[in-house]
C-alpha cells in the first residue's frame, strides 16, 4: 500500500510498504479519506524532540473507511462495514485499528467523508464545557472546531459570541448560530466588545480554540465570576503564562478538554456520527479543500497558511 513518511522539516514522501495485518481484536480499515488537523502543523515545521523520517502513515488520525479484515477475536464487525476509526497512521491506503476504536457510519452518512476524530474531539469538549440554555458563550477561533462549537452551544440554547479574525469566518459563525461576532484584532476593543454586550458579568462560558498565548490572555479576561474557562486550543508550541491572579480572583474553572482516554474519545465520536446522522449538524461546509495523498504536504501547509475560503483539508485516499 501507500503511505505518507514524513522524511524532515516540511518535506513528505510516498511509500511503498506492506499492507499491515490485524492482530487479535483489530480490523484493518481501507481508507477512504483522512482529515488533516492542525495538530500536525509542529512536527510539520520541525521542533527540535521530532525525529525523522516518521513511521509510515503518521499523523494522520482523523480516517474512515471499510473494514476490509478483522482479526480474531472480533464480534460486532464485518468487511464491508463502513466505520470512523480512532487511529493514529492513516496517511495511507490501510490502517490496523482496535475493533474497540471504530465507530459504524450508518446508511444515512454513506459518501459522506467524516473525520471523525476531529468531530468527535468538538462533542467532547462540548460536554466539558457544561453549557446551559441562557448562557453568554465566548467562542475565540472560528476554524473547523470553533465552527462546530458554535452550532452545539447556539443549538444548546446559550447566546454565543463568535471572536475571530477573518471577516469569512465570522460569517461561518454566524452561519451556524452565532448571535455576535466580533473581529479580533485589538485585546482592549474586544473586551469592551463583549462587556458592551453582556454587562460586567462578561461570560459564562469562554472557549479559546486557537492554540496560542494571546488569545489564551484574552479568554482569561472574557469569562465571569464563577465562569469557567475552556482550552480546546492545543497548546504544543511551548510553555504559556496565565494570569492566576485573574483566575484567583474571579474564582473561575479552568478545563483542559482535550480527552486521553479513549473510552471518552469514542463516545464523543459515536455522539458525532448520531449528531450528523439526524441531520442536527452539517459539517460539509466545513470541507473546503481536498488534495490526493501524494499532495498532502500542500494541505498541510494550507492547513497553516490558510488561503482564501480554508477551513479544513481532507486527504483522498479511495
Amino acid at each position: 500500500m501507500r503511505a505518507a513518511v514524513l522524511t524532515g522539516p516540511g518535506a513528505v514522501s510516498i511509500a511503498e510498504v506492506p499492507l499491515p495485518e490485524p492482530g487479535p481484536g483489530e480490523v484493518r480499515v481501507r481508507l477512504e479519506g483522512c482529515g488533516v488537523c492542525a495538530s500536525n502543523l509542529t512536527p510539520w515545521a520541525g521542533p527540535e524532540w521530532m525525529r525523522y523520517p516518521t513511521p509510515p502513515g503518521d499523523l494522520g488520525h482523523e480516517g474512515w473507511g471499510r473494514i476490509e479484515a478483522t482479526g480474531p477475536g472480533v464480534d460486532g464487525l464485518a468487511a464491508g462495514d463502513r466505520v470512523a476509526a480512532l487511529s493514529y497512521r492513516s496517511y495511507a491506503e490501510a490502517d490496523c485499528v482496535p475493533a474497540a476504536m471504530v465507530a459504524k457510519l450508518p446508511p444515512e452518512l454513506d459518501d459522506q467523508p467524516f473525520p471523525g476524530e476531529a468531530l468527535g474531539c468538538a462533542f467532547n469538549i462540548f460536554r466539558r464545557s457544561d453549557i446551559a440554555p441562557g448562557q453568554r458563550v465566548a467562542i475565540i477561533g472560528i476554524g473547523f472546531l470553533g465552527a462546530v462549537l458554535t452550532r452545539l452551544a447556539s443549538e444548546a440554547g446559550a447566546e454565543v459570541i463568535a471572536i475571530s479574525r477573518r471577516a469569512e469566518s465570522l460569517a461561518l459563525a454566524r452561519h451556524y448560530g452565532a448571535a455576535h461576532t466580533i473581529v479580533m484584532d485589538d485585546h482592549r476593543r474586544i473586551i469592551d466588545a463583549v462587556t458592551s454586550i453582556t454587562g460586567e458579568g462578561l461570560c459564562e462560558r469562554v472557549i479559546e480554540c486557537v492554540g496560542k498565548q494571546w488569545p489564551l490572555d484574552l479568554a482569561g479576561e472574557l469569562v465571569g465570576f464563577g465562569g469557567r474557562l475552556v482550552i480546546a486550543g492545543y497548546h504544543q508550541d511551548g510553555p504559556r503564562q496565565v494570569n492566576v491572579q485573574n483566575w484567583n480572583w474571579k474564582g473561575i474553572d479552568v478545563v483542559n478538554a482535550h480527552e486521553r482516554d479513549p473510552q471518552v474519545q469514542l463516545r464523543g465520536l459515536s455522539e458525532a456520527v448520531e449528531a450528523v446522522a439526524e441531520g442536527r449538524l452539517d459539517p460539509a461546509p466545513l470541507y473546503t479543500h481536498r488534495y490526493p495523498l501524494a499532495r498532502l504536504g500542500e494541505a498541510l501547509d494550507a492547513t497553516r497558511d490558510k488561503p482564501q475560503g480554508f477551513v479544513k483539508a481532507l486527504i483522498d485516499l479511495a
